[in-house]
């Protein structure tokens, strides 16, 4: 799958089918938006935010404020307080 998924696009010029959509995290606190009728991808869960694609990517970009993977905020604050 090339093309960027906030763009809308799968690959380039084709969009993403419309419908509901829902928002997933994965482990290193990173978010992405998934077909509301599909299960969440592995290594992925539901956030607990389900809406139209716009709505999704709103409350995306009010809770992800810090796009640092979890891993690399944790390594980054150990090696300030060495």
């Amino acid at each position: 799958m090339s093309g960027n998924p906030w763009r809308g696009e799968r690959e380039i010029g084709v969009p993403m089918p419309s419908g509901d959509y829902k928002v997933v995290i994965n482990h290193e606190e990173q978010y992405s938006i998934w077909a509301l009728d599909r299960p969440a991808p592995t290594g992925w869960r539901d956030e607990g935010f389900s809406g139209d694609r716009n709505s999704c990517l709103a409350h995306i970009d009010k809770v992800w404020t810090d796009m640092r993977p979890r891993s690399l905020r944790e390594a980054m604050q150990e090696s300030e307080r060495a």
